[in-house]
């Protein structure tokens, strides 16, 4: 998919694997600058390649579950590169293979998570729409899920979390949009990644993912560059009478879900 971002500053949070680096990959193949955050060093990896593309990129090491450390990271993208016209709220968390019902899900698991996926999105939100306001242009994606829109067991707080991220993202849509700012989200189904296949795409969880393919339309798991053209599109022009949308891309699944797992 080709857009035009020349001249454009994006920072992609959670951008160092998976979902959050195809986006940062897309949105500099396309002219963006790139701000790269996340609380690995992988995300040097992820500058290296846009590099290697011809592409801009600079790493903002940071944790978005930490507000003062976003207004300090917001602070040093727009000192050493610009102000931020795309925001992509990518960084995001879950449990693992041992999860939990809520009667048995800890305290500490729901902070964790609850911190990064939704108190995340909101800081980074509110410092970088504030100057998005002042300027009077600008545009937030946020990667949400498709668990926030279906129930499904053993991953509460994701859910939540999740849900929450979307109902937020038409919230701030409705505030910004008189100031010319625009808000979506993306909501992924079952997407290729690194972790994914570890997870779900193995020999061990075989039933699993036939049960979980046989569910999508499509017949298949989404890769990563889906996400990233969802993300290309309402983060380009060509959207830009697109706002307080959730744009779903999990290849039909939630058409016709179901409870069997």
């Amino acid at each position: 998919m080709k857009v035009d971002l020349k001249g454009r500053t994006a920072l992609v949070t959670g951008a160092a694997a998976g979902i959050g680096r195809a986006i940062a990959l897309a949105l500099a193949e396309n002219g963006a600058v790139i701000a790269v955050n996340d609380i690995s060093p992988k995300g040097q990896d992820t500058c290296a390649s846009i590099a290697a593309a011809g592409g801009q990129a600079r790493f903002f090491r940071g944790n978005v579950g930490d507000a003062a450390k976003v207004n300090e990271m917001v602070h040093a993208v727009e000192q050493q590169l610009s102000p931020i016209d795309i925001l992509v709220n990518n960084a995001g968390v879950n449990t693992g293979k041992n999860r939990h019902p809520v009667h048995e899900f800890e305290d500490e698991e729901w902070r964790r998570i609850l911190g990064i996926d939704l108190d995340g999105v909101f800081y980074c939100s509110r410092v970088v729409s504030a100057g998005m306001v002042k300027r009077r242009r600008g545009t937030i994606v946020n990667i949400g899920s498709v668990l926030g829109l279906v129930p499904i067991r053993l991953q509460c707080a994701f859910a939540a979390a999740k849900a929450g991220m979307l109902h937020f993202t038409r919230s701030h849509a409705l505030e910004v949009g008189p100031y010319g700012v625009r808000v979506n989200a993306v909501a992924p189904g079952s997407i290729l990644t690194e972790g994914t296949k570890s997870l779900f795409y193995n020999e061990e969880a075989r039933r699993l993912s036939e049960s979980l393919i046989s569910h999508i339309p499509l017949g298949r798991p989404g890769e990563t560059s889906d996400i990233a053209n969802a993300v290309l599109y309402l983060a380009s022009d060509g959207a830009a009478y697109v706002t307080g949308h959730v744009l779903v891309v999990d290849g039909g699944w939630t058409a016709g879900f179901a409870r069997e797992w």
